[in-house]
């Protein structure tokens, strides 16, 4: 049976999967089918960063648990392409929500 945590983290991941722009538009881009300046592309991206937010946030989740939810490799490769911008809004909120959140959490 999986620990608290772990049932935490598979909620977390469950949800910032299921608007995931890495999976099938960033794709779409690095393919040339798509700009990273697309308004659709943007539109999910945009989603996708808030309910990453919301994500970090579920209840249960620890220090290694939120850890293994870094948005760090995530949005770099959306910085990478073009997508994103270091210093959106959006990334500069989910950044700060995570170490927030990963100070305050309890270690086990």
């Amino acid at each position: 049976m999986a620990t608290p945590d772990e049932q935490a983290v598979q909620r977390a991941i469950s949800s910032i999967a299921q608007s995931d722009p890495l999976i099938k538009l960033l794709q779409q881009v690095r393919l040339g089918r798509m700009k990273p300046t697309d308004v659709g592309l943007r539109a999910v991206t945009e989603s996708w960063l808030g309910t990453y937010e919301k994500a970090l946030a579920t209840d249960g989740l620890t220090q290694p648990g939120l850890r293994r939810l870094n948005p760090a490799p995530r949005l770099a490769v959306l910085i990478d392409a073009g997508v994103l911008t270091d210093d959106h809004q959006g990334v500069a909120s989910l950044k700060a929500s995570f170490n927030r959140l990963l100070s305050h959490a309890g270690s086990e």
